[in-house]
This record gives C-alpha cells, sequence and structure tokens, in this order.
C-alpha cells in the first residue's frame, strides 16, 4: 500500500503531465476567473492542493461550522438557494445590479 505522501507526489507528477501534453495549445480565455468574493478560481484542483486540510476543521459537513458546504444540513436539496446569501456583497448599487 502506497502512502499518502507518495499519493500526492504520483498526483503532482500527473498534473504536471497533464499540463504539458493535453493542455498543450489550449489558450484560455483572456479574463480572471474568480468567485464573487474576488478570489482567484485555479484551472485544477487535486489533493495535493489540500494537504494540510482537516477535514473536520476546515471542510465540516453541511449545515456545521464552518459551513463550507452551506448552512442546509441537506444542502440545497431541501430548500432553494436564494440570492438573499448573497447581500451585503459590494455597494447597493453593486447589490441591485446581480439582483436583476
Amino acid at each position: 500500500m502506497t502512502s499518502k505522501k507518495d499519493q500526492l507526489k504520483t498526483i503532482k507528477e500527473e498534473e504536471k503531465k497533464w499540463r504539458s501534453e493535453t493542455l498543450k495549445g489550449r489558450a484560455e480565455r483572456d479574463m480572471d476567473f474568480t468567485t464573487i468574493s474576488g478570489e482567484k478560481i485555479n484551472d485544477l484542483y487535486t489533493p495535493s492542493h489540500f494537504e494540510g486540510l482537516s477535514y473536520s476543521r476546515d471542510l465540516g459537513f453541511p449545515g456545521q461550522y464552518p459551513y463550507t458546504r452551506g448552512v442546509q444540513p441537506n444542502m440545497y436539496r431541501g430548500r432553494l438557494w436564494t440570492m438573499r446569501q448573497f447581500s451585503g456583497f459590494g455597494d447597493a448599487y453593486q447589490t441591485n445590479e446581480r439582483y436583476r
């Protein structure tokens, strides 16, 4: 059985190969890919990007702190996602534009 460290090393090598072979010659659109909060979004996430992640501390379960998976325990299968969850980002004009 391989160790987690060996698995992460393999994934990093596979990602490097994927970038050089599969992405070769494929240009991205000329724009910044960010969340609505302005955080940069990488083009790929693998377990190697989360080496220090603690499932319980950093991710958790839906409906429980730190709420990274939403405030509803059954995600949005029970209640629909609503725009009010985006209130408070930006000024009043930006919020109004987003709602429209």
